[in-house]
């Protein structure tokens, strides 16, 4: 006989009492004795758009006066493909300025992020959102994330059509319940009937049809990516789709399951994954595709441990043709096989690029994804600006920068000005190492940080460029991530240097990631402070000065010379 099935988490107890994310989120709001919500309540937020945060820098000294903590919050805003009219980007800097902390923080997944709000301010801030035609609805919690997009590939009418694609999908998979409408938007709440967790119909004022009463085990992430560039690190989400392009015409996808960098520091059941390409798709099938997958991750996922629930380890506790089974009983046809492809780095473009419609687009080069005004640099006022008069978009990028983007020929001389007067041109004065550079914010606000990321990587990232110029490699461009903590937000495990915080001033240097972002790196150090990660890099670049092959890269250097040796876990994608 077997045991007692395992109890489900706790978090599944607050989405189930939720009532489709309704929870008690009106009633917290309303509760001026403190500026938190109710415990349940700060899960329920997540799938609304915020997380509760404080101010770190604050604790001890509200501590010993007997206050509670700085409360605060942080809100996102999705974007799917990366894509934000001028008029967005004004509406969400105004708000920056009124109810956040006066800065614009471009994250990772193409997304923006506004810190610094106070409760008081919330509903003010996700109604301005809503009321610049970008939400924040599914920004977070265990649900379908903002879905990504290369931003700026060469052929404009395929990035198109990759973008709708992307979006369409966002659109599908976005949750149905109209709390989102009743307590921010104070739209009526909306009747209706749906299935319960014990499958027997009832009334209820939602329903949800992908995701069911309690949602996702965990959150899911996904994006598109155009050959040859794989600066949305295809490899590191969920569900991801590899647009291939015969006779300049889009055929259609090859489809990659079950990516995910998070991890726990020494618990050896949690690690990173990279996706396994499992076959082709057209584009009439995009849709079919993604809601099998997010399907049978909604039935198979762990519910019983949120450090085992993410589609990774559902493939690996089950294996692909187990997978395979599963989805083609719910699609009804079979994948082709997986195409060609073949991806050259994961960084960004800087400066003027034209694509083949004829239009330019600037790349701007945002350190950190903070749009902050500083000393030599009004970068928040500059893209200000900029947005004012300009007459296409911006697109942000997985490596937390943004394009200006559908520029005439005839404008941009009045971009380059204020591009200028506004100190945005750095890219064009900067190592290749710092443009290659990123970080999660980290300290103060993030409350599972364990060390400094953010406020701490651009002075490192210094640190390091002169150790490169001493062995006259300042032109050498090497992938530099840094995160506060295991979970990988910044996506760490696929940089050629990865940094992961332990404690303060304390990290695990990761070495030897693909310069595409096809290999994840692995663990060199653990627990090193600077001085250690500095000592041993200077090594290293002495020895890469002397030995490298041509134009090899950082990463692959590691790998032939057996610095780094590679595991069945550090497998790198075959093109």
């Amino acid at each position: 006989m077997g045991g007692a099935k395992p109890a489900l988490t706790p978090v599944e107890g607050v989405k189930a009492r939720s009532n489709y994310l309704r929870g008690t989120l009106l009633q917290s709001l309303a509760d001026s004795a403190t500026g938190a919500l109710a415990e349940d309540d700060t899960h329920v937020s997540k799938f609304h758009g915020f997380y509760q945060q404080d101010n770190r820098d604050h604790r001890e000294e509200r501590r010993r006066q007997m206050l509670e903590p700085d409360h605060q919050f942080m809100i996102r805003a999705r974007v799917p493909g990366g894509i934000c009219t001028p008029r967005q980007w004004l509406a969400l800097d105004a708000i920056a300025q009124q109810w956040a902390n006066g800065t614009i923080r471009l994250t990772t997944r193409q997304a923006f992020q506004l810190h610094g709000v106070i409760k008081g301010n919330l509903k003010s801030t996700i109604r301005g959102i809503n009321d610049s035609l970008l939400d924040t609805i599914a920004a977070c919690g265990d649900v379908n994330r903002n879905v990504m997009c290369t931003p700026l590939p060469e052929a404009s009418a395929i990035h198109r059509q990759v973008c709708a694609d992307a979006q369409a999908v966002s659109r599908h998979l976005t949750p149905h319940t109209t709390a989102y409408h009743e307590i921010w938007l104070d739209k009526e709440r909306v009747g209706g009937t749906a299935e319960t967790p014990s499958a027997n119909k009832k009334e209820v004022s939602d329903h949800e049809p992908i995701y069911g009463p309690t949602y996702l085990p965990r959150k899911f992430k996904m994006s598109f990516a155009i050959p040859p560039r794989n600066d949305v690190d295809v490899f590191a989400h969920d569900l991801s789709f590899i647009a291939i392009i015969e006779n300049n015409v889009l055929a259609g996808y090859n489809v990659a399951v079950g990516g995910g960098m998070g991890a726990t520091h020494g618990d050896p059941a949690t690690y990173p994954r990279l996706a396994d390409t499992i076959g082709f798709c057209t584009r009439e099938q995009v849709l079919a595709v993604t809601e099998a997958i997010v399907t049978i991750q909604r039935d198979f996922g762990d519910r019983t441990s949120r450090k085992h629930a993410r589609l990774k380890y559902t493939l690996d506790d089950n294996g692909l043709d187990w997978l395979h089974t599963q989805f083609e009983a719910r699609v009804g046809f079979r994948l082709a096989a997986h195409k060609p492809f073949e991806f050259t780095h994961n960084g960004d473009r800087f400066g003027w690029q034209q694509t083949s419609d004829g239009l330019w687009h600037l790349g701007l080069f945002i350190e950190n994804g903070r749009v902050a005004d500083r000393a030599g640099a009004t970068q928040l006022t500059g893209l200000r600006e900029i947005a004012r008069i300009l007459k296409g978009e911006l697109r942000l990028t997985p490596n937390q920068n943004v394009v200006i983007s559908g520029v005439a020929a005839k404008d941009r001389a009045v971009i380059d000005e204020l591009v200028q007067a506004h100190g945005l041109d750095s890219w064009d004065r900067i190592s290749p190492l710092r443009l290659h550079s990123m970080a999660c914010v980290g300290f103060p606000t993030c409350g599972l940080s364990m060390a400094e990321s953010e406020r701490y990587l651009p002075e490192l990232v210094g640190r390091i460029e002169s150790l490169l110029e001493e062995h006259g490699m300042q032109e050498q461009a090497i992938t530099i991530r840094m995160t506060g903590c295991p979970n990988g937000c910044a996506r760490p495990y696929l940089a050629e240097i990865g940094l992961v915080g332990k404690a303060p001033g304390l990290y695990n240097l990761y070495l030897g990631a693909a310069f595409n972002g096809t290999r994840l790196n692995s663990l060199y150090r653990e627990s090193v402070q600077e001085a250690d990660i500095l000592q041993v890099l200077d090594g290293l670049f002495a020895l890469f000065a002397m030995s490298r092959n041509g134009a090899e890269a950082f990463g692959n250097f590691l790998h032939r010379t057996g610095v780094i040796k590679s595991s069945s876990d550090q497998r790198e994608i075959g093109q």
